[in-house]
């Protein structure tokens, strides 16, 4: 079914060029590892990807001042955003709301890899453990 939200004739385009940036080398092998600010294209968004091996390895206890949407494309992890515990899976999405701290962790067995999206143009976090 096609979709019809908007009407394009309603919406200028601002100006901005198309833009290309590196987020990671996938030729480098191992589990993929990057960051790309929005700014750097001229968006609104910082892209992370990040990757691990080991069962149990993830990020440490952070918060942002903005939205943090993760998706899961390989493996399982174990989010903890504020008191919820979720468990994600491959192919699914887990939100990270503005001003909860959170983190997640592999949960085995196997790599786990998703891509981080920041809902600001710049990554911007402070580490609470």
């Amino acid at each position: 079914m096609a979709r019809n939200d908007f009407d394009p004739a309603t919406v200028e385009p601002d100006g901005r060029p198309p833009a290309q940036a590196r987020l990671f080398d996938p030729a480098a092998g191992g589990p993929w590892r990057g960051s790309l600010e929005g700014i750097a294209l001229g968006g609104a968004v910082t892209v992370l990807a990040y990757g691990t091996d080991t069962p149990g390895a993830g990020p440490r206890l952070h918060v942002h001042p903005y939205d943090e949407t993760f998706i899961v494309t390989q493996g399982r992890a174990r989010f903890f955003v504020g008191e919820t515990t979720i468990d994600a899976a491959a192919g699914e999405v887990v939100l990270g709301p503005a001003g909860v701290p959170h983190r997640f962790e592999n949960l085995g067995p196997g790599r786990l890899q998703t891509i981080d999206i920041h809902h600001s143009p710049r990554w911007i976090q402070t580490d609470l453990d």
